[in-house]
């Protein structure tokens, strides 16, 4: 992309935020523009230390190079804040937005706390005008408490434009999604110096995306259309995982049925495979935004609906869990099992609302020990998730598959890794003690020849050994 020095708009950037979205996205985009500074700040000395390393602090299929391709000249990561917003002709504020804990609000409502601390840094360390981004997920509106710090405590002669410009990653694919997104949304005031701003972002993004991909409207339907895209995606999931609690207790099978639907023209195959249950940071913290906000819109019905879809997901973490215990005679006092995944989806090492964590604090109060096993989860991570100080209480964290396995009762695949459908799992089950069984929460494995192996199989949405004329249909008083 050719531009006269002159021309232009952006020539330095500064994210806040050195986490799963600013670390990726700020790579990415200084990958692909070589004549504009991206520096990304934090706090976090240690995770800013990580970026400045050789083992990044998050895993992303593709980042570890681009980050050292671009590390050192055109990308920059540091705790030195005030100096780079200073410089910064654009601020993307990409912190985290946390589900609220506490006060009104709690358990739904995202706090926007570390947000209104960006805006208060930014107005008292810059002294000219700049273009500010909001990149975290917020509720609708958001920007106007943006302006409203911003104006509050501005210096004389400098303005803000403040623009929404959500981010659409899905981990373990977030190099690809933004080096060839589906759409980039920015939205801003519908004033002169807003289209400015607008056109500002849209002139970097234009460096490696094609200018019909860049969807331009009003702030708050971009903050809206981040919100209710995730809950479409979760919607979706949740839909299918109520249909492969009929499967298994009709006979049908649920790949079967998600195969029939995907070929529908108007509905499509995505986001239909039935699993354990949706984890990860975004799906549930912003239905329940969505929740949140309806209800304070007096939207009852509209909340009820939405809040419906995470119900269903903790149904289908409980029922999976449930069926495990049920499947080995009713009890797992004092038996080993073998959890397969710790992650919540396969490529990255991101355990936020992870199923596995349900599903290994449900097998814990049960009295099972776990042996647990993932190839890029650190073992601090997983006993923090558990609440576990060490691994006395139950658990024990191993480095290798078929040594999780030894001795253990079950398998539980709570992660789809691709690694998982390559093992031997003849070798496993030679190590296993019997009745061995195979608990497939992702629908990954090779069930018939796991069955030949010796394995008790049981999956999501298909129950196995059980033949479509065992049910009866007309119930106790049918003819």
């Amino acid at each position: 992309m050719t531009t006269n020095i002159a021309e232009i708009p952006v020539r330095k950037i500064c994210c806040i935020g050195a986490g799963y979205v600013g670390g990726p996205t700020c790579s990415v985009l200084a990958l692909n523009c070589p004549d504009i500074q991206v520096t990304v700040v934090d706090r976090n000395e240690l995770r800013i230390n990580q970026w400045n390393s050789e083992k990044l602090p998050i895993y992303e299929p593709g980042l570890e190079e681009i980050v050292k391709q671009c590390r050192g000249k055109n990308l920059f990561f540091s705790t030195d804040m005030a100096p780079a917003l200073k410089e910064a002709d654009l601020i993307f504020i990409s912190v985290n937005t946390p589900t609220k804990t506490f006060g009104l609000g709690k358990g739904r409502a995202a706090d926007l706390k570390f947000v209104e601390s960006c805006a208060r840094l930014i107005a008292e360390v810059c002294d000219r005008s700049k273009i500010v981004v909001e990149k975290s997920t917020v509720p609708v509106r958001s920007a106007a408490s943006i302006v409203n710090v911003l104006k509050a405590n501005t210096k004389p002669g400098v303005s803000y434009q403040v623009l929404s410009n959500p981010e659409f990653l899905a981990e373990g694919t977030a190099v690809n999604d933004l080096k060839n997104p589906d759409r980039v949304l920015i939205g801003g005031e519908e004033s002169e110096e807003g289209k400015k701003a607008i056109s500002a972002l849209s002139w970097v993004y234009r460096h490696w995306v094609s200018a019909d991909k860049i969807i331009e409207m009003n702030t708050w339907s971009s903050e809206l259309s981040k919100l209710a895209a995730n809950a479409f995606l979760a919607q979706r999931i949740s839909s299918i995982n109520a249909i492969s609690a009929v499967c298994e207790a009709t006979g049908a099978d649920v790949s079967e049925v998600a195969k029939a639907i995907g070929l529908d023209s108007r509905l499509g195959p995505k986001f239909l495979q039935a699993s354990v249950g949706w984890g990860g940071s975004c799906f549930q913290k912003d239905i329940l935004n969505l929740v949140y906000i309806s209800e304070s819109l007096n939207l009852t019905s509209v909340a009820a609906y939405w809040q419906q879809v995470i119900d269903m997901n903790e149904y289908q973490k409980s029922r999976f869990g449930e069926r495990i215990v049920q499947s080995m005679f009713n009890t797992i006092t004092d038996k080993r099992i073998a959890i397969l995944g710790f992650a919540f989806k396969k490529n990255t090492g991101d355990t936020r609302e992870s199923p596995a964590i349900h599903v290994a604090k449900h097998l814990l109060e049960e009295g099972a020990f776990l042996h647990i096993y993932d190839p890029k989860v650190e073992k601090a991570q997983i006993l923090l998730d558990l609440d576990q100080l060490d691994e006395e209480s139950g658990i024990s964290i191993h480095t290798d598959p078929y040594e999780a396995a030894k001795g253990t009762h079950a398998l539980v695949v709570c992660t789809e890794w691709d690694q998982f459908i390559t093992y031997d799992y003849q070798r496993m089950y030679d190590s296993m003690l019997k009745p061995a069984f195979v608990f497939d929460g992702r629908k990954i494995l090779n069930h018939s020849a796991l069955t030949k192996i010796g394995f008790h199989v049981e999956t999501i949405g298909k129950r196995h050994g059980q033949s479509f004329q065992d049910h009866n249909w007309a119930g106790t008083n049918g003819i």
